[in-house]
């Protein structure tokens, strides 16, 4: 959970503004989005296919960089 302080002589902005951004470092949002529905097991093994083929894709590219 991402907690921020108020400074005794810090604006409600500036405050606001360091809690988006804990809230952003925490990584709280995706996984909301993430959990926020029901996925099927042919969902999930959709998802994490793409997610492998993307990997691969970067690592392949990263890769190529290198012998160059």
């Amino acid at each position: 959970m991402a907690q921020v302080i108020r400074g005794e002589h810090e604006g409600i902005e500036a405050t606001l503004r360091r809690f988006k951004r804990e809230v952003s470092k925490a990584e709280i949002f995706p996984d909301m989005k993430k959990h926020r529905h029901f996925e099927t097991p042919i969902q999930k093994r959709k998802r994490k296919a793409i997610a492998r083929q993307k990997q691969v894709k970067r690592m392949s590219r990263y890769r190529n960089k290198r012998r160059d």
